[in-house]
């Protein structure tokens, strides 16, 4: 199964080496000056178009409605995008993740820059909010109680973790369907993070129309690439290598919370 074959862009020995071509790399080397302001601008709005959705629940929890609340978080990312919000953050941002919440936190503290709202069809071209929607798709669905008694920051966590999480298995998604395996990734994705005792080969098996043997070595495949495919995605939104395993072990933690609260 060639999809499987692990790339440059997920060397799990963490070669420093990789982490100069991440997008967080090129945005903070343009916040200090040293960088191409046009591919760190592009990296930006790359990385707000994936992590929205929890800048949407974080601000939704503070008591926007959510018209209010989709308005917001676009003229949040219209604002950072365009201006030195991130500058204005903690000094210590070694995660996007960290420096993302302290920027959102001072968005809606200060109110000359909510004065500061885009008007539709101006001089920065976003995605509509449809489309935001549609290009990512959350399955991870919190009950109203979690919506209503978290913390703002803790919403924030478990969204970024299922953002993160998401989109590790979309880009998994599309690497089997370039290799004509999209039956086997439609059949075995939902085992992926499934303990072991829990899966009956056998009827997957049934499925694709092999042995159990068969299904286990595919989906040993696919769990090894996801991890590969988890910790890239990880690796995109922290300064350094040393960060990487800190921050997995962090966002698996918080979206085994979250997980755990929607199967209750």
């Amino acid at each position: 199964m060639g999809v499987m074959s692990p790339d440059a862009m997920t060397d799990a020995s963490g070669n420093s080496g990789r982490f100069t071509t991440t997008r967080w790399s090129l945005i903070l080397s343009s916040i200090d000056g040293e960088g191409a302001a046009g591919k760190a601008r592009d990296a930006l709005a790359q990385l707000c178009r994936i992590y929205w959705r929890p800048i949407f629940a974080f601000i939704c929890r503070k008591g926007h409605s959510v018209p209010d609340a989709q308005d917001l978080t676009q003229d949040f990312f219209v604002i950072v995008l365009k201006g030195n919000l991130l500058q204005q953050a903690d000094r210590e941002r070694g995660r996007f993740r960290s420096l993302l919440l302290k920027s959102v936190q001072n968005f809606l503290i200060d109110a000359h820059a909510r004065t500061l709202a885009r008007k539709r069809g101006g001089d920065v071209q976003f995605v509509s909010w449809d489309d935001w929607m549609a290009e990512a798709p959350s399955h991870l669905a919190l009950p109203i109680s979690a919506l209503e008694s978290w913390p703002a920051e803790r919403i924030f966590d478990v969204r970024w973790a299922a953002t993160v999480a998401e989109q590790a298995l979309r880009r998994l998604q599309e690497e089997c369907e370039r290799h004509g395996r999209r039956r086997v990734f439609d059949v075995l994705s939902a085992a992926l993070t499934s303990d072991r005792d829990n899966v009956c080969y056998e009827k997957l098996g049934r499925e694709l129309g092999v042995g159990a043997a068969e299904i286990k070595r595919l989906l040993h495949k696919l769990r090894q690439r996801y991890r590969q495919l988890l910790r890239a995605e990880v690796a995109e939104t922290v300064e350094n290598p040393g960060e990487v395993d800190d921050e997995l072990h962090y966002l698996v933690s918080a979206l085994a919370a979250g997980r755990g609260m929607s199967d209750e």
